[in-house]
């Protein structure tokens, strides 16, 4: 391969590697690159293996670019080379059966023990959904029938967390309020024969269930029975020594479905919205399907662990003679790295550990709007997964393409300079940077930065050590440098001298300002930043060659939170 062949080879390689890194954020596939070049070059194909090595290298100089600049390029080599493709959504949610023509009524069903997190947030945007599609009606059913989980802030912060999700919500129930009907429906259960109170100890209980033997209080008469849930009801007994229990199947082939507790008493711990009114607590599998049917819920979306639960729930049903809703179950999700247990959360807050709700090193919905991450980005994400019935685990590399596909379009760009070192460049008296505020918005203008003798600009440590290893570098938007005799000097201004290999940095003027990024595993970037507009407080820009963050304060200081790259 003679000499100007190779010059015109790289020319090629670097043409299609631009172009392929600007579809697919920034990396270059380099056997895509190769196809193109060698279509372009059929002389080439008995040289497919050194062609393969070009391909690699010219791939791998290419993904030190920023995005930005790599679609600049291609522009200035060809615009009708970068046509960018929308980002779509895999997979869209199946229809509902037995929904079309039907009044679909659906609910989220949250326990206000906090705000929510993560994992709440599919079957909340499932169901949502599912009730736009078919303009049926939502309910929020706030399940607030332990008083030993209940954060009094959560009845405020849950909507709240619904409305930024988007979730449109036409009723909101709270159980505690419901308590007399829950009563009225196990008396109902009582005087058909399908449910006792049982006196026994709970490990006595617990055993029955294991070996398939009826409780010794399992033949009450309707009449035994609402006796000793009327001294339930009186404080006659204390928790632990009477509850209600459902009958099922008592040689049912799961222990966990026989015999089930309706009803338990709970008199240590006063409920924060009923006081000391109620000491008889409906257990969530009364209490839902009593709410189910009230509320004629005609479609149930939830996760897999409810499974037995919905075979108990399927009882009472069938006891009263209800119409049962369509269940349907998907797939477990395990959120790695992630802290989503709200008593630890508490805890933490009440410690001084986290700051509140929305400290961004949690998986609340609250933490993840502060670090910048869209609502709109949460749902594509749990469409694009929809009802899986396998077990999946979260990935938060896709959550975060979701998310950039979004902001990527409207973030304004800034240089931001971790680990600051202030530089002299010589050789020059006077410097213009016209910096795009996006690259695909050029009606938005250019940070415009001049500087003049004596000229100074912020580089990263890092950087700057491997400029002065280098011997050279191309500061973003501004100039090229060399370093001779141990000074930063000015070498032109010509962005070709990346296909050279001059490795490209990021920089901030001499006037910028201080700055931190809080990261989500808990540490702090701090730095310096260009100046940034006090429009900007309270979206996502992208800071060159850092990523994505929420800007929360520009002044005194530049206070932001970490999205993703």
């Amino acid at each position: 391969m003679g000499r100007t062949m190779s010059v015109e080879l790289k020319d090629v390689l670097w043409k299609y590697a631009l172009q392929n890194a600007a579809l697919y954020g920034g990396k270059a596939n380099p056997k895509a690159v190769m196809g193109k070049a060698m279509a372009e070059m059929p002389e080439l194909r008995s040289q497919a293996r050194e062609v393969s090595i070009a391909a690699a290298e010219v791939c791998k100089e290419i993904s030190e670019l920023p995005i930005d600049d790599i679609c600049r390029m291609v522009e200035d080599i060809d615009p009708t080379l970068l046509e960018k493709t929308k980002c779509e959504r895999k997979n869209v949610l199946p229809d509902l059966p037995m929904a079309k023509g039907n009044k679909v009524i659906m609910r989220v069903a949250p326990g206000p023990s906090g705000p929510l997190h993560l994992g709440h947030t599919r079957v909340a945007i499932l169901n949502d959904e599912y009730v736009k599609r078919y303009d049926g009606k939502y309910i929020n059913r706030i399940e607030d029938t332990n008083p030993e989980r209940i954060d009094p802030e959560a009845y405020r912060m849950i909507p709240e967390d619904l409305e930024w999700l988007g979730v449109d919500i036409h009723q909101t129930i709270i159980q505690s309020d419901r308590f007399e009907l829950y009563y009225d429906i196990a008396r109902r259960l009582i005087d058909i024969g399908q449910a006792y109170v049982c006196l026994c100890k709970p490990e006595d209980m617990r055993q029955c269930k294991e070996d398939s033997v009826a409780c010794p209080d399992r033949d009450q008469s309707p009449e035994e029975a609402n006796e000793l849930f009327d001294r339930m009801l009186s404080h006659d007994f204390g928790e632990g020594e009477a509850v209600l229990v459902i009958k099922t199947d008592i040689h049912h082939p799961n222990p966990a479905v026989r015999d089930f507790v309706g009803l338990r008493i709970i008199d240590s711990v006063p409920h924060p919205k009923t006081g000391s009114r109620y000491s008889v607590y409906p257990m969530m599998n009364l209490s839902v399907a009593v709410d189910d049917h009230e509320l004629g819920m005609t479609h149930v979306i939830r996760g897999k662990d409810h499974l037995n639960n919905t075979i108990r729930q399927e009882y009472i049903f069938n006891h009263l003679g209800w119409e049962k809703p369509l269940y349907f179950h998907y797939g477990l999700v395990s959120i790695p790295d992630a802290i989503l247990k709200t008593s630890t959360i508490g805890e933490g807050i009440h410690t001084g550990e986290f700051s509140g709700w929305d400290d961004v090193r949690l998986g609340t919905v609250r933490a993840m709007a502060r670090r910048g991450i869209q609502s709109e980005a949460i749902r594509n994400y749990w469409i694009d997964v929809g009802m899986k019935e396998v077990d999946i685990e979260f990935s938060w590399e896709n959550l975060y393409a979701f998310n950039k596909q979004i902001v990527d379009k409207t973030a304004s760009r800034y240089f931001f300079t971790w680990d600051p070192e202030l530089i002299d460049i010589v050789g020059v008296d006077r410097i213009e940077a016209h910096c795009p505020i996006h690259p695909d918005h050029h009606d938005l203008g250019c940070r415009d930065h001049t500087l003049t003798a004596p000229l100074k600009v912020y580089m990263t440590r890092e950087d700057l050590n491997e400029f002065k290893q280098r011997g050279s570098i191309r500061l973003k938007d501004l100039c090229n440098l060399r370093w001779d005799d141990g000074k930063a000097t000015y070498a032109g201004n010509d962005i070709s001298v990346l296909k050279e290999g001059w490795k490209i940095a990021h920089w901030s003027p001499p006037n910028s300002i201080p700055a931190k990024v809080f990261l989500p595993d808990g540490t702090i970037r701090k730095g310096v930043a260009e100046p940034i507009s006090i429009d900007e407080q309270g979206k996502v820009v992208q800071f060159e060659r850092f990523g994505f963050a929420r800007i929360e304060t520009v002044d005194p200081e530049v206070t932001a939170f970490f999205a993703h790259t």
